[in-house]
């Protein structure tokens, strides 16, 4: 077979959408796709009046476009693989795509001399199927945090993750297996945030191909076990000035002591939209599992140094490797625009001059300072979302329109199932 093109795009569901074209089209180009892709549930539901997808304004196409400078090795073989923006029939950049939302908040942040920097943990559990097609926990009866080997990973697809990640040029800083078991950890290093954030995308899908070859469903849902802890898409951040340095330095030392005016302004707008972000990060049904008091995942409104307890921790490393981390986000969320609105929110801290809350005095487990969490609920978020209107402005209305619109018909579809239904709703998805 001669050498194919896969160029793919995240939808607003977190999954990686596309087509195969022949050897002719590797180079810059573009490919139709329907734009009211965007008005598809997990379940095949056209959801017909989904703002912004112009479902009933005769279903138009969209357009794909990409440079020949983005055309990466794949992960099949005689497969490259690209991704690009979205252009709906009148030449516009589509405003409900999380790639355009996280440019915009690129450029926002252009406007004070700022590139941000993100570096993306991803975590995920790991199943294979019973004899009648269910699915059952991977089996690693030796398995345990920080572990490697046979006994963390019998089948070895962890191995064949590496292997076909390094031959497709992604970087991985590191691969290791979490807490809970069968749980796994794989992190991507630190990058300009929209190339950070095509890589993991693309990586992530990887994984998940290179895993179910071996037999093996990988989930990044947030919570696929009720009786373990979750997984999250932690969001790292700093920022690189007109001369490359990192604006977040504020010389060798790091922590609280070491933070500037940026840094603090990052925080403070963390915490003052704090619940709308909720919405954004942490946007199905399934989130609200995960994001529960002393289970270190995002759910209190604090932050602290160097505490696993807190959603917005600052790093303890100062200098080139002075960073904030934000640890609400999950996976289920588009990448894009999960980035997108945690800039958003650090710029708007920033910007506007917020002031920074005390710092968290509690362990996060037994008691805590912080004066609130997040909803309940995705429904409880997403009324957060709606009236935190600086937030909304800073996404993008049409952005958050069509967001909110199709999140709260999931929170319909899921009523009345059990917390196990609501799980596989999604969990060949994401």
């Amino acid at each position: 077979m001669r050498d194919r093109l896969r160029p793919v795009w995240c939808d607003h569901l977190s999954i990686l959408r596309g087509k195969y074209l022949p050897q002719e089209k590797i180079g810059s180009g573009s490919t139709r796709f329907a734009q009211p892709c965007f008005s598809v549930h997990y379940d095949k539901d056209l959801i017909i009046d989904a703002p912004g997808t112009n479902c009933l304004n005769g279903l138009p196409d969209m357009d794909l476009r990409w440079d020949a400078a983005d055309i990466r090795p794949g992960w099949e073989p005689g497969v490259h693989m690209v991704t690009g923006d979205l252009y709906d029939r009148d030449g516009a950049l589509i405003p409900i795509a999380g790639r355009a939302a996280l440019k915009q908040a690129i450029a926002d942040w252009a406007k004070h001399g700022l590139v941000p920097k993100v570096g993306i943990e991803l975590e995920c559990f790991a199943f294979t199927r019973a004899e009648d097609g269910s699915l059952k926990p991977y089996d690693v009866p030796g398995g345990h945090v920080y572990g490697g080997g046979p006994f963390n990973d019998p089948l070895g697809f962890t191995d064949a993750v590496w292997e076909a990640a390094e031959a497709a040029g992604f970087k991985l800083d590191l691969v290791t297996t979490e807490y809970d078991t069968p749980q796994y950890e794989f992190t991507l290093t630190f990058d300009e945030a929209l190339k950070a954030v095509d890589e993991m995308v693309m990586f992530r899908q990887l994984a998940r191909e290179v895993a179910w070859k071996k037999g093996v469903l990988l989930t990044f849902l947030p919570k696929p076990f009720f009786d373990r802890g979750g997984s999250g898409m932690h969001i790292n951040l700093s920022f690189a000035d007109a001369t490359g340095a990192n604006a977040l330095s504020n010389g060798p030392q790091g922590g609280v002591a070491g933070m500037n005016a940026l840094g603090r302004g990052c925080i403070a707008g963390w915490m003052q939209h704090h619940k709308g972000l909720a919405a954004l990060v942490s946007p199905s049904v399934n989130s609200y599992a995960r994001l529960q008091p002393a289970t270190m995942s995002g759910f209190w409104c604090n932050w602290g140094e160097d505490h696993r307890g807190v959603t917005s921790r600052v790093s303890g490393e100062g200098g080139k490797k002075a960073r904030l981390e934000h640890r609400m986000a999950d996976a289920s969320a588009n990448p894009y625009a999960a980035v997108a609105a945690v800039l958003q929110a650090a710029r708007l801290g920033f910007e506007g001059g917020y002031t920074l809350p005390p710092i968290e005095t509690g362990d996060c487990f037994t008691g805590q300072t912080a004066p609130h969490g997040v909803g309940a609920s995705l429904a409880e978020a997403l009324d957060d979302l709606a009236a935190d209107t600086t937030l909304v402005a800073a996404m993008g209305a049409e952005y958050c329109a069509h967001h909110s619109h199709m999140k709260r018909v999931e929170v319909t579809k899921c009523e009345g199932k059990t917390p196990e239904e609501a799980r596989d709703f999604l969990i060949w998805f994401v």
